[in-house]
């Protein structure tokens, strides 16, 4: 072959996988399998770089997860593709990433986060495409027929977490989100301290996105007292901001100080908050032993990061992230679209069927599929009977938490294994 045929040749073969490269678009993972069953098509999607709380590292775990179940030979045969999208914090954003679900034929929407369910839900529930293992923040992913959620939500983690401060908090501040998933928080805090006869938190709203937060500290150490008072923050990623607004604080005239706020963390007031506002990665990055989340009660979903059934997930990450520093295994985010895609191949291999459609997915979950994770959650299973119909939760089939509790700079169990907050979210109010 002569040099200009040989530089001819490369040059189309460059061009084809260029043009390729743009049919799959920048958020897609192709994959490679030996398989010959069709390939199995879903997205994920999250907010990042917004101005409010940022998920960058679903996403990253859902390519990762897809290059190692490729690398496996695929889900029963089946290449898994990932499309992913930034949803943008907004409900247009959302909308357009459900839109592009539909549109490249989407079967599910799997491990994803988004503040705006009304937004997403309606083109899902249109094409029939069901939504699995959503983060857990939106009334919708907890009353849609299409959605399957792998958590108790917010719901569980606000029951749970008056529960975890009732023991040891005689006044407690909650300071939230001024939106209308934030005015649901109040009452849920309050069922889980009213379970062992506390009085209500007061409720501190608060904007989202601020830059600071020094006002809303201040009322809430206030309102918390200076004696077994308890601070809870549930901001999202500005929780971190408030804290640091928080410790910040001038000594007040009864002479009470934040938790943290000097360097042997002895003051009166404690700070607590639930995972997703506060966990791990947030711990490093403000000090780690000196942070000022140092003794802090959380209230997470699943088993402290450090535990042994995170094992295969961390193995995945180590193998196939390929030094992606967004997929931290610390992170509640990328926790939650692991077990969202453990449920996605066992549903997958439960067909058994050379085509997967949604259809062919929601019947397998409406009709009994069990999903073992590993002791990371109950088993999951999402038949009527299964569901904890709760009033405005319905669809809540893991209504299990874990009480934590931060101690020399790490995210340990205060206590072991889950409590069950079912009753106390049916029975708020």
């Amino acid at each position: 072959m002569t040099g200009r045929r040989l530089s001819t040749l490369l040059a189309s073969v460059t061009a084809a996988a260029a043009g390729a490269s743009l049919l799959t678009g920048c958020g897609v993972l192709p994959g490679a399998t030996g398989g010959s069953r069709e390939p199995v098509t879903v997205m994920t999607w999250a907010p990042d770089q917004t101005r409010a709380t940022n998920m960058p590292g679903m996403p990253a775990m859902a390519q990762t997860y897809a290059r190692w179940v490729n690398s496996q030979g695929g889900i029963d045969g089946h290449e898994l593709r990932v499309l992913t999208c930034n949803e943008q914090n907004t409900p247009s954003g959302a909308a357009a990433c459900a839109r592009r679900a539909v549109r490249e034929k989407a079967v599910a929407v799997v491990g994803s986060y988004s503040q705006n369910g009304r937004a997403f839900m309606a083109p899902l529930e249109a094409a029939g495409i069901p939504y699995i293992g959503g983060y857990g923040i939106t009334e919708d992913e907890f009353t849609s027929p299409l959605s399957y959620p792998v958590n108790g939500g917010l719901a569980s983690l606000l029951a749970g977490h008056g529960m975890q401060l009732a023991a040891d908090c005689h006044k407690v501040s909650l300071v939230r989100p001024d939106t209308l998933a934030g005015d649901r928080l109040p009452k849920l805090l309050d069922a889980g301290l009213k379970k062992a006869s506390r009085r209500g938190a007061v409720d501190i709203p608060a904007v989202e996105d601020a830059t600071e937060y020094t006002a809303q500290a201040a009322r809430a150490r206030d309102k918390a007292g200076k004696e077994d008072g308890c601070v809870a923050a549930v901001l999202g990623e500005r929780t971190q901001t408030f804290f640091d607004s928080f410790r910040r604080l001038p000594e007040s005239t009864d002479g009470s100080r934040p938790e943290g706020a000097d360097d042997e963390g002895t003051g009166r007031i404690r700070i607590s908050s639930v995972l997703g506002s506060v966990g791990q990665p947030v711990i490093d990055r403000t000090g780690g032993t000196r942070s000022p989340f140092e003794g802090a009660y959380v209230t997470g979903w699943y088993p402290e990061a450090g535990d042994k059934s995170w094992g295969p997930m961390r193995k995945v990450i180590q193998e196939h992230a390929f030094a992606d520093n967004r997929v931290d295994p610390s992170d509640t985010g990328v926790q939650t679209t692991w077990i969202a895609y453990t449920v996605l191949k066992e549903v997958v291999e439960s067909l058994g069927t050379d085509t997967i459609t949604p259809s062919r997915i929601t019947e397998a979950l409406d009709h009994g599929t069990r999903v073992e994770t590993g002791g990371l959650t109950p088993p999951l299973r999402w038949m009527y009977e299964d569901l904890l119909g709760a009033p405005g939760f319905p669809r809540i089939v893991n209504h299990e938490v874990t009480f934590q509790v931060v101690r020399k700079g790490r995210l340990v169990a205060q206590k072991p294994g889950f409590v069950d907050v079912g009753p106390t979210v049916t029975n708020r109010g």
